[in-house]
């Protein structure tokens, strides 16, 4: 199967969720099950991609990915939204339908 480049993935129509985390990291964990609520919430409205930045380190420094988890919205290749740490459920859904016009 062939994968999509990132910068192809980022630039779609609808948002595009991109988690940055790491094996290693408790927070990370956490925002597993925030993230399959809110990709059950949202459904087709947003794709929700996880990267893990000890896999992809050009890609974490390209983004400039200093702390994980950070979570990223983008939409037509830009950036919407950015924050580091644990976000909640009710938060991000609200970012997705605000973005998903």
């Amino acid at each position: 199967m062939q994968t999509k480049p990132f910068s192809e993935l980022i630039n779609d129509t609808k948002p595009v969720l991109v988690d940055f985390s790491a094996e290693w990291c408790g927070p990370c964990k956490m925002m597993a099950p925030v993230l399959k609520q809110v990709k059950e919430s949202v459904g087709d409205a947003a794709t929700i991609l996880k990267i893990d930045v000890d896999r992809n380190r050009q890609l974490a420094d390209a983004w400039k990915i200093s702390g994980v988890p950070t979570l990223i919205l983008f939409k037509e290749g830009k950036v919407l939204w950015r924050q580091s740490g644990v976000v909640s459920v009710q938060m991000l859904r609200n970012i997705i339908q605000q973005h998903s016009h």
